[in-house]
């Protein structure tokens, strides 16, 4: 007979014990770690200041043992979680219903898919995973709350969820899957004439201009270096009045922590850092996240965003490249148009049946446009197929 499982919750990363997320946490992730959840909400890019208040649940066994996780937020806003509910919040307004604060159950201010009930494998795992599923919507009644979501879960988990009464949403992002092709110049070969040719006019106009690129890793830049670089991602983020939850002192601690699970594409101009693209990366992925730049560069942000990540990944032997949210130009760069899924816990009824109906809508115009956009992606016919996909 299995033990019983209570939950508790938590109201940082840190108070959970770091043997816990280690052995619950997949290996060599950059982001699904004690490491980054702690450093962001002690930093304050994931903390009650901004928004959000950690709320997260461990499932323990009759032992005491942490047997299961589920990373949650109470969020005050929509900002950072990548679910694009701003139109609900406004439904639930004109109806005179309260859609703030909700619970989320998300990477903050990172849209990667992958698991989000973490859970120990064995005979407790079924177990753990339905204690944590029913911890969060107990906490979400006992609070009076709208909804629970859980952005862009792994796809078997987003079935689970499904198959336990959550509405599933659709969005899509362009990932670039590698193809096996030795170093960047085969992958170009891939590519049709024109659509080859200008990639490689956009790499030689950085060339010309006589900027230099380095590519450290976490492990490799001071902490000194991060005030420069930090400066370059807040002004990208300023000039889009957007705010830059990142401190450069998060970075730096982020680098450290991290080592080479960080990735900073650089280019200087006479030695002083100009533009940078800071990306992660696990064993099998690299995950651009945050550009900054000052100056007008030709093909710059193509260079350090894109092709550098590409050439990164064919040279580390990743499987798969992924930019980051939205961005159809990514298309013409070999990005393919990929479907990612959250999940949503909508406690009233009738605004349940609503958003269903939507949602049902929305799959099928997602799918529409994902094969649209692959008509767009500039492989040669004779090496693939929109089908393909």
């Amino acid at each position: 007979m299995p033990s019983r499982i209570s939950i508790s919750t938590v109201p940082s990363a840190s108070a959970i014990p770091r043997r816990a997320w280690d052995r619950l946490c997949p290996a060599g992730h950059p982001f699904l770690n004690a490491d980054f959840l702690t450093i962001i909400e002690e930093h304050g890019a994931a903390a009650r200041e901004w928004g959000w208040a950690a709320r997260h649940l461990v499932a323990s066994d009759a032992s005491g043992a942490v047997v299961g996780l589920l990373p949650l937020y109470l969020k005050t806003h929509s900002h950072g979680d990548f679910i694009y509910d701003w139109s609900w919040a406004a439904a639930y307004r004109q109806l005179g219903r309260q859609y703030y604060p909700k619970l989320m159950s998300c990477l903050p201010h990172t849209p990667v898919a992958g698991p989000r009930l973490l859970v120990a494998a064995g005979p407790q795992a079924t177990g753990a995973r339905q204690a944590l599923l029913d911890g969060a919507r107990a906490l979400l009644s006992s609070a009076g709350l709208s909804s629970w979501h859980v952005a862009l879960p792994a796809d078997a988990e987003a079935r689970m969820l499904q198959s336990e009464g959550l509405l599933i949403s659709h969005d899509v992002q362009f990932h670039w899957i590698n193809p096996g092709c030795g170093d960047f110049d085969g992958y170009l070969a891939s590519f049709s004439a024109a659509k080859r040719r200008k990639v490689r006019a956009e790499r030689r106009r950085v060339q010309e201009s006589g900027l230099a690129i380095e590519i450290r890793h976490g492990d490799q830049i001071d902490p000194a270096e991060w005030p420069l670089l930090h400066a370059l991602y807040a002004d990208t983020f300023e000039k889009f009045n957007n705010h830059a939850v990142f401190s450069a002192a998060c970075f730096a601690a982020l680098g450290t922590a991290l080592g080479r699970c960080m990735v900073a594409f650089i280019a200087r101009d006479h030695g002083l850092p100009v533009a940078v693209a800071i990306c992660f990366r696990s064993d099998e992925a690299l995950y651009g996240r945050y550009w900054g730049c000052r100056g007008n560069y030709h093909s710059l942000h193509f260079e350090l965003c894109f092709y550098q990540g590409i050439a990164y990944c064919l040279q580390q032997g990743l499987a798969r490249f992924e930019p980051g949210a939205g961005g159809e130009h990514k298309l013409s760069r070999g990005f393919t148009p990929t479907a990612v899924h959250s999940a949503h816990w909508i406690a009233d009824p009738e605004m349940r049946a609503l958003l269903a109906r939507h949602l049902a809508l929305q799959e099928q115009a997602l799918a529409d446009y994902r094969e649209q956009a692959a008509e767009h992606l500039p492989f040669r016919r004779d090496l693939w197929s929109p089908s393909a996909a």
